[in-house]
């Protein structure tokens, strides 16, 4: 029997300390565990507390590089219950296509680099998403209020202004520091709903004249830029992202969490200007951390998975070919399709943070770096890729930010080449370490709201066989799990009637058996 791994450890000695685990603040205990477990610090330092208490309110700056776009007609888009608001766009018809500004918050005017709140989000790198609690970067009295792109709020922000041709293309981008404001928060369902015709107009929007046809011009540049990036090659996954609801104590449903009109038009926003950040840095100095998915190393598997499809992909790694097989195969079978996404993204490895190039002579490690002509994301088929649109809630964010906002000043890095590589290095840790904390405290979160279902049956479909087992996935709810007593006939895909058999929240173990 192999060695337990650190999470299960920490789960287990959750369960021991924990017998019976049945509530909201239950799964907390569990995620604070794993979150310490796995080099990630849950809580706020004394020192970070004691700089947050100084912070009388949001960032004041002014002068003739901060230009003033109060005016514009912004919005957010995000989940109902985010607060943490990053991002705000506008999108006015041009002649040939369209104006569109993104305004991302400026959060380093408020958490500036070395200060303790600062070296805390250094830390962890990332905020940590559970339906229990969120263990956020950066002090909620910041990313959700005085460094967050509040409705009706004045805020400082960094602004990319691109020109998008009837055909999706980027001609041209500027990048400058503005003064906004939020005119209309705005849900992804609710707006997806109305841009689909199901449901009329959002309150917030319909309250804000002009708003209705700035949403619909919005609209119209997201799906021009989503169809240029597909026909390069762009892969466009359905992975399965269950999420759980929870009130008061109680975890009361879990929700497939569905990728709609409104999620692609953000989307497409937040990469064309991720492009256009890495594109402004290697213009301006070189020195950025970029964001890059390589060429598959494992294509071979990726050939022998749509084999088995009779499907053929060419030998060498190619994003066109691999998107239209994943397009033919989400039409053919959407109900296994989050599956295959699944297996694809696997094969295709994480994506990680590398450091861009210094200028000559400056004194760097070349095993930590990558050259011009290896960056890239294969899974957005693009190569110039920095992070940048998503400050409040991840760390290489700031980062870019601070460069930008050096180059925008014509000043020098506020990074060393051997600073931003140790920093580079961290974050692809810290990253890892925060996605198998998500991952475990879904598994539990899930286990928690079917503890009182044992003997329920549900339809269900085979996702997984190997030598530990066979795994299935139900429809609703939308949750994995072990199929005990499968026969040797049942195989990936196959749908079948399953019954609950047992359920270890603290472990995040749920087992099934098949119905005769």
């Amino acid at each position: 029997m192999s060695e337990p791994s650190r999470t299960e450890a920490v789960q287990a000695d959750a369960t021991a300390s924990h017998p019976g685990i049945s509530r909201r603040s239950d799964l907390v205990q569990l995620a604070v565990a794993a979150l310490t477990a796995h080099g990630l610090a849950p809580d706020f330092s004394a020192a970070a507390l004691a700089e947050l208490a100084s912070i009388a309110g949001p960032a004041q700056d002014s002068g003739p590089d901060i230009k003033d776009m109060r005016a514009l007609l912004w919005c957010s888009i995000d989940d109902n219950d985010s607060e943490d608001l990053d991002q705000l766009s506008v999108c006015e018809r041009a002649a040939q296509g369209w104006r569109l500004l993104v305004a991302i918050a400026d959060v380093d005017a408020l958490v500036h680099k070395g200060s303790a709140i600062d070296l805390h989000a250094q830390v962890n790198t990332t905020s940590v998403y559970t339906a229990a609690r969120v263990f956020p970067m950066l002090p909620e009295q910041l990313s959700t209020d005085l460094t967050s792109l509040n409705a009706h709020q004045d805020r400082l922000a960094i602004v990319t202004e691109m020109q998008v041709d009837a055909d999706g293309q980027v001609g041209s981008s500027k990048t400058c520091r503005a003064l906004v404001r939020n005119h209309a928060k705005l849900a992804y369902d609710s707006l997806a709903a109305w841009l689909d015709g199901t449901r009329e107009m959002p309150a917030a929007a319909r309250d804000v004249p002009g708003m209705d046809a700035q949403l619909r011009a919005q609209d119209a540049a997201a799906q021009a830029l989503r169809t240029r990036r597909t026909a390069q090659g762009a892969l466009q996954f359905e992975t399965f992202e269950p999420r759980a609801e929870v009130e008061g104590e109680q975890v009361v449903a879990i929700r497939q969490r569905e990728h709609n009109r409104a999620r692609q038009l953000i989307e497409e926003f937040m990469v064309a200007t991720n492009i256009c950040t890495a594109q402004y840095l290697e213009r301006h100095g070189g020195l950025a951390m970029r964001r890059v998915v390589r060429s598959p190393e494992r294509w071979s598997r990726v050939v022998e998975v749509a084999k088995k499809y009779d499907e053929t992909l060419p030998a060498e790694p190619d994003a066109k070919a691999l998107e239209a097989f994943l397009e033919r195969r989400r039409a053919a079978d959407p109900l296994r399709f989050p599956d295959l996404s699944l297996t694809i993204v696997q094969l295709m490895g994480a994506g990680e943070y590398v450091i861009e190039d210094a200028q000559p002579g400056a004194p760097i490690d070349h095993s930590k770096t990558v050259a011009v002509e290896d960056y890239g994301h294969f899974g957005l088929a693009i190569r110039d890729y920095a992070h940048s649109t998503a400050p409040n809630r991840r760390y290489p964010d700031l980062i870019s930010h601070r460069l930008v906002k050096a180059a925008l000043a014509g000043q020098p890095s506020p990074y060393s080449v051997a600073e931003l590589q140790a920093l580079a290095e961290h974050c692809n840790r810290q990253e890892s370490a925060a996605r198998k904390v998500e991952r475990s405290l879904r598994k539990s979160e899930a286990a928690l709201f079917l503890q009182d279902k044992v003997g329920t049956e549900f339809d269900a479909i085979v996702t997984g066989k190997n030598n530990r087992g066979t795994w299935i996935r139900t429809l609703a709810p939308p949750v994995e799990g072990k199929l005990e007593g499968a026969g040797p006939q049942l195989d990936v895909g196959e749908k079948l009637r399953v019954r609950l058999l047992s359920t270890d929240v603290a472990q995040g173990f749920i087992d099934f058996a098949p119905v005769p």
